[in-house]
């Protein structure tokens, strides 16, 4: 599957961006399923900042292979600000990238439930300098493919917000 023109050019500034920073970059991914990786590494030369994709789809794998406690996803829902901030840590922890981005919502058409709508992608950010980021985007029922694809565009904007934003590695300034 090839990204959309438009998240190919965003996805290009983002890691364009990181290059001149010397800036690494990891992905925790739910309900993309991987888009985001997908969509990086369609850019030739992206092996030099996208480091790692986890693909956390279930619970469980948020647990086994980002560190999320399994009471915080049974206590604020897979769906929620903690559940991405904690994979968002995880991927930072786990890759030891200086950027990580997390996604975590309900493409639908299923999956609602009273007070998370379809539509609803919860996004975190973390740097290894300290910033944290988090934002809950409704995009409505506007389709899974729909939703997905938005969720990618957002999570670029975020990791390229979080990359102006941080100063290259110690002894790269």
């Amino acid at each position: 599957m090839t990204a959309e023109p438009d998240l190919i050019e965003e996805a290009r500034a983002l890691l364009d961006l990181c290059r001149v920073k010397k800036l690494t970059i990891a992905a925790a991914e739910s309900c993309t399923g991987g888009l985001l990786a997908a969509t990086l590494t369609e850019i030739p030369g992206s092996s030099e900042v996208f480091d790692r994709g986890f693909v956390t789809y279930s619970n469980n794998a948020k647990t086994a292979m980002l560190g999320v406690p399994a009471d915080l996803i049974e206590t604020f829902g897979a769906v929620s600000r903690e559940t991405a901030q904690a994979m968002a840590g995880g991927a930072l922890a786990h890759a030891g990238v200086d950027l990580a981005v997390a996604i975590t919502g309900i493409a639908g058409p299923g999956g609602a439930m009273p007070g998370k709508p379809v539509g609803l992608v919860h996004f975190a950010a973390a740097s290894r300098g300290g910033q944290r980021r988090h934002q809950a985007r409704q995009f409505g029922d506007i389709g899974r493919a729909a939703v997905r694809r938005e969720s990618v565009r957002q999570a670029l904007a975020i990791l390229r917000e979080l990359a102006a934003q941080e100063a290259p590695p110690p002894g790269l300034r």
